[in-house]
């Protein structure tokens, strides 16, 4: 039923990981198996055996060729620096090739007490996995990059965080698990061979395009330095990305150190993370966010400080020079402003129905969020609502009552509309372009609350419904509509829990 597993992080050095077997747990039963990715890994869904996927996916047991392990790594958590974090609950299974011939990775999240777990149990309450397995797959789903949800199990024994709780485990699937905190972990060792290795593994496995035998003639013959330092351009590039595409669905991460920031350009750890209703930058969720530093508004700048910790960890394999590596790393981190905000306004433009490029097109984005703020909008529906208006100003009125005023938006739809004029296609094509990237259906807080609740008394059906609903943002659901409705006054979720 298993597909092959590879073994090539744990055949890197004994100091990038801790060889552990996951801790076996009482009562395992899988309430989630997510079928359509484990056909992409590489699944023999013919021969699936439940009683087996449930003793594989709780780490009951360990399966063939797997050799697992807890990974090394360090980070900057809310600005502090950590010099040893690594896996507290985490267990890298290993490695497969799936279908289209990439590598990914396959780990239990909640898998027991590492020797990175610091006091912690090394547990997962059930909650948080089932968080995690809807947003992930809810953003999978939107098109934006991630790691995704395998399967889930109830462990049949309680983990204790504000309460008791039940317990569970996520069987999570990545790119690769290696953080910009991973870096840090030898940088803070003044490691540099392990530095070099961790950085020729991530070419090799995530921007194969660097390596010397793949370079094209402009790059050959260039000193090493300059491969490393085109890594820290080529991870900046998708992050800038990764978070555009964030802002473009209201989605806010919530914990944004450097040991959740994934270097393959995936959105990974969705802890208290949450998606914006009524629009506002300074939006926070996380319970343990007090000063706002990971606010909606803020994920832009904390992606440059991030990568700017990454940059630190390169400077020695950039140049032996300390000061050239230095101007050298701070020159392509400069770059990250003008980037993101080229890759935003790409999204932003999409979202508006526009192809083309003009000069004033960011003002125009600008206005409509400031309209949006103003007047407590719903960032989800408005964007899905403009691509009915933009068929039909009949439907003007619903779009309207998203505002506590309507005069604002009324005032910058006059703009858009003259601006779309300029657009090659007609309004029926602007309005199916608007639907295929403006979702109608996001994890909307109490919704995702609401199945979690039901879950911890047993009941997985809000779990599943919602599931499935999340499977397709972006097409109209008949007699699911109440699943694209903000949060009434009294169903509101203010604050999201991180599960350690």
């Amino acid at each position: 039923m298993l597909p092959t597993f590879t073994l090539r992080y744990a055949r890197l050095p004994a100091r990038f990981h801790e060889r552990f077997d996951p801790v076996p747990v009482a009562s395992p039963r899988l309430v989630a198996f997510n079928r359509p990715l484990a056909e992409e890994l590489g699944f023999d869904l013919d021969a699936y055996d439940e009683t087996l996927a449930t003793q594989v996916f709780s780490g009951n047991r360990v399966p063939d060729g797997a050799e697992p392990l807890a990974m090394a790594y360090a980070g900057h958590q809310f600005g502090n620096f950590v010099p040893r974090l690594g896996d507290g609950r985490a267990v890298l299974l290993g490695e497969v090739t799936d279908r289209q011939g990439r590598l990914r990775d396959i780990q239990l999240k909640g898998g027991g007490r590492t020797p990175f777990s610091r006091g912690g149990d090394g547990r997962a309450p059930l909650g948080p996995v089932l968080r995690e397995y809807l947003v992930s797959e809810a953003m999978h789903a939107m098109g934006i990059p991630t790691t995704r949800a395998l399967a889930a199990v109830t462990t049949g024994e309680r983990v204790v965080r504000r309460i008791p709780e039940p317990g569970a485990i996520l069987t999570r699937v990545a790119a690769s698990h290696i953080r910009v905190g991973t870096f840090q972990y030898f940088a803070g060792r003044g490691d540099v061979d392990g530095l070099r290795e961790l950085a020729d593994h991530v070419i090799e496995r995530h921007y194969p395009q660097l390596q010397p035998e793949l370079a094209d003639s402009e790059h050959l013959g260039r000193p090493e330095g300059e491969r490393y330092l085109a890594l820290l351009e080529a991870v900046q590039a998708r992050q800038a990305a990764l978070i555009a595409r964030w802002m473009g669905v209201g989605f806010i991460h919530g914990v944004m150190n450097t040991d959740n920031m994934s270097v393959s350009g995936e959105t990974i750890d969705f802890g208290p993370c949450a998606f914006m209703e009524a629009y506002d930058p300074r939006t926070v969720f996380s319970s343990i966010d007090e000063g706002g530093r990971y606010a909606y508004g803020n994920q832009p700048g904390i992606g440059q400080w991030n990568l700017a910790r990454l940059a630190e960890t390169l400077l020695p394999l950039i140049d032996e020079d300390q000061e050239q590596a230095i101007a050298k790393a701070t020159k392509v981190i400069e770059t990250y402003p003008g980037r993101f905000e080229a890759e935003k306004l790409a999204v932003m433009r999409a979202k508006l129905g526009l192809t083309g490029e003009e000069e004033g097109d960011g003002e125009l984005i600008d206005a409509l969020l400031e309209t949006m703020r103003a007047g407590r909008a719903d960032f989800t529906l408005t964007f899905r609502q403009l691509g009915d208006v933009a068929a039909s100003v009949d439907a003007e009125p619903a779009l309207y009552e998203l505002f506590e005023r309507s005069e604002p938006i009324q005032a910058w739809l006059a703009r858009w509309r003259e601006r779309l004029t300029r657009e090659a296609a007609g309004p029926d094509e602007i309005a199916r372009r608007m639907r295929a990237v403006n979702p109608k259906y996001i994890p909307r807080n109490h919704r995702v609350q609401e199945a979690l609740t039901a879950a911890d008394d047993g009941d997985f059906r809000p779990f599943e419904t919602l599931r499935e609903v999340l499977a397709k943002p972006f097409e109209d659901q008949p007699g699911r509509e109440e699943y694209a409705l903000p949060a009434a006054p009294s169903e509101q979720v203010f604050r999201t829990f991180c599960g350690t």
